[in-house]
């Protein structure tokens, strides 16, 4: 991760929602380098860096961005192998998902989700999600250890006012 941008870790097994995710961060004001994973299984090796030869190589993510229904590992299984996980426990994850369930919001914040979202069915608001995601976690949100802030507040405020401004037009 260069001062510049955050690394985050995209677990999404459908490739449809994992391109308007993408696309959604390839404007946003924040750098970001997203890493796309599409199984739990995938995901918790790439964060043990279990498959990985040069550890080196091996990137943080400063958030993780987790379906539930995945292939594999469910998404609930990543969220307990990180909260286990001492080098981990501390990584934001928010649960992104369709499901609206009751008992599947219940178990995320049980295994200490940092924020559970419903994926919207149409583009406008989806992306709207991901702008919104976008700047309380990539911008405004402080992390242990960070010592600077990719986004100024000035930098966030103008940012959100142009994005109004669109809105209304």
């Amino acid at each position: 991760m260069t001062a510049s941008s955050f690394e985050i870790l995209l677990v999404e097994d459908n490739p449809d929602h994992a391109e308007l995710v993408i696309r959604s961060f390839e404007d946003h004001p924040v750098a970001s380098k997203i890493h796309h994973l599409s199984d739990g299984e995938a995901a918790i090796d790439y964060l043990l860096r279990k498959d990985s030869d040069d550890k080196r190589a091996y990137s943080r993510p400063n958030i993780v961005l987790l379906d539930l229904r995945l292939p594999k590992r469910d998404g609930l299984d990543v969220l307990k192998e990180i909260r286990a996980n001492k080098d981990l426990d501390e990584m934001p994850v928010v649960v992104l998902t369709t499901s609206s369930a009751e008992s599947d919001v219940r178990k995320a914040y049980e295994h200490h989700a940092n924020s559970y979202l419903v994926k919207p069915h149409d583009f406008t608001t989806f992306t709207k999600l991901m702008q919104d995601l976008g700047f309380y976690w990539l911008g405004w949100n402080h992390y242990p250890g960070q010592s600077l802030q990719t986004l100024s507040l000035g930098a966030a405020h103008r940012a959100m006012d142009r994005t109004r401004n669109d809105d209304d037009q």
